[in-house]
């Protein structure tokens, strides 16, 4: 008989990929509050995960084998203009989950940020000292910390900037596909930085790091230092557009709540030495092509 795994945030856009993966070996409970989670062979759970009552009487009920906490606001912006607000679900939850983690010795894995950095001392290893400049950043650090005082045993991931395709979810791959295919310009980011992955090869990270019982913090970023913009122009020559529609612009040109840092590359050399691999951003691309048509020639949501 599988095991049984709890998936905060599974109508999510990394908790789509996730369930989908994690069916294969899992029976797997997908925990959403206000979307529907659009996953086959997923037991679908409404729940309330700031509520801590609600929270530990799932857990009593559901008894899981392991948990992976994706949920979040994970929109800097809006943490930024809302930090009391989104703290429950960013920094008091993850915690309370860890403590309930800890109570049944089961394995805990937390989806993190490299939004945690500046930006101005890159590449980031696992032992860099966070230091945030927006409220998403700190919230996520301080939930990190939060988890490994309750639960050692908790492993930490931080994620890069993702990108990909998820039933029923936006992101900004698939807007700028979109977008792109109608022949209509984009502007990007020529002077930020990141390391992006792919949502399903993060979930296959995700679901490695447990299975090696990885403790405390890694890693899940790209091979790939590399702008939005160049993303773009790379994803113009797959559609077979002009690159005349990846319009370049910098930070200062566009004011956002929350202030973005220049250059967080993760060095994510000590997950890459366990086993994980993530696809190159053309072959990403390559993939989420592939699902868009598929889901829409099925129903799904483009």
């Amino acid at each position: 008989m599988k095991k049984k795994l709890l998936i905060t945030g599974a109508s999510g856009f990394l908790g789509w990929n996730l369930c989908r993966l994690a069916v294969l070996k899992w029976k797997v409970c997908g925990v959403c509050h206000t979307h529907p989670v659009h996953t086959d062979g997923v037991t679908k759970i409404r729940l309330n995960l700031t509520d801590y009552g609600e929270l530990k009487s799932a857990f009593n009920e559901i008894q899981p084998d392991a948990v992976i906490h994706t949920a979040a606001v994970s929109q800097p912006d809006v943490c930024q203009v809302h930090p009391s607000e989104t703290r429950k679900i960013n920094v008091d939850t993850p915690a309370d989950i860890a403590g309930m983690c800890a109570d049944l010795q089961i394995p805990c894995i937390f989806t993190s940020t490299d939004l945690v950095f500046d930006g101005l001392n890159p590449p980031y290893s696992e032992t860099s000292p966070p230091d945030p400049i927006c409220i998403y950043g700190e919230q996520k650090a301080q939930a990190e910390q939060a988890m490994l005082n309750r639960y050692p045993k908790t492993s930490v991931c931080r994620l890069p900037l993702m990108f990909g395709y998820a039933q029923g979810a936006r992101n900004f791959a698939c807007q700028m596909i979109r977008s792109l295919s109608d022949g209509q310009s984009v502007r990007l980011f020529t002077d930020e930085y990141r390391t992006p992955a792919d949502a399903e090869s993060v979930s296959e990270g995700l679901l490695l790091a447990m299975d090696k019982k990885v403790k405390g913090i890694i890693h899940l970023g790209g091979r790939t230092r590399i702008s939005r913009y160049e993303m773009g122009r790379i994803l113009a020559g797959l559609l077979n557009v002009s690159e005349s529609l990846i319009r370049p612009v910098l930070q200062e040109d566009i004011s956002t709540p929350a202030p973005r840092p220049p250059d967080v590359s993760l060095d994510s050399s000590k997950a890459y030495a366990m086993g994980y691999s993530p696809l190159d951003i053309g072959k990403a691309y390559q993939s989420i092509l592939i699902k868009m048509i598929d889901y829409n020639g099925s129903g799904g949501s483009m």
